[in-house]
């Protein structure tokens, strides 16, 4: 394990058991996401690789709060939420991990708008949650290959396409701009 590896692992364990089957999970997950996100931001001369692996594998920290019994989610929240749970959960324990805190809460689809949540009614603060940095979009497109419900196979792209035109236009529309700007 490296320090990376490490210092996530520490944060993630203030919250979860560490031999509870939703943390093999979230760790299995987090990891197959970081490992395709810092492959990609390899070919991004902008971006920073070891950012994006402790972002990636923070990512999805809320989801303990979450009702997902399928994925050993137990808590009483809104899946939908998991992002701006998980960037509550960050920012109170460590400023250091702003930017990670971030990067929750802008992963969800191909990132949210302040309309699509108000016209969705969806259980969100009415804001904008886009992806804006270089680490919160190439992690935003990388979770998008992996399923929690499905660890062992890695999503093809278009079915990952189809997916985000059943919430919309406008989110197949950003995951192609992710995809043109990060795809192989």
């Amino acid at each position: 394990m490296n320090l990376t590896e490490a210092k996530a692992r520490e944060v993630l364990l203030r919250f979860y058991e560490p031999d509870s089957d939703l943390f093999r999970l979230l760790w299995l997950h987090s990891s197959q996401v970081a490992q395709l996100a810092v492959d990609i931001a390899r070919r991004q001369p902008q971006a920073d690789c070891e950012k994006v692996a402790l972002y990636a594998l923070l990512h999805d920290v809320g989801i303990i709060r979450c009702h997902a019994p399928k994925i050993y989610c137990l808590g009483a929240e809104p899946y939908l939420r998991h992002g701006i749970i998980g960037e509550s959960m960050l920012r109170n324990i460590d400023p250091n991990l702003e930017s990670a805190a971030r990067v929750c809460s802008r992963h969800t689809g191909a990132g949210l708008t302040k309309d699509e949540i108000i016209a969705g009614n969806l259980p969100l603060p009415h804001m904008d949650l886009l992806p804006e940095t270089i680490e919160e979009k190439i992690i935003c497109y990388a979770d998008k290959f992996f399923s929690k419900s499905r660890p062992d196979h890695i999503l093809d792209l278009n079915t990952i396409r189809t997916d985000m035109l059943r919430h919309g236009e406008a989110q197949l529309q950003r995951f192609d701009a992710l995809h043109s700007q990060f795809g192989k």
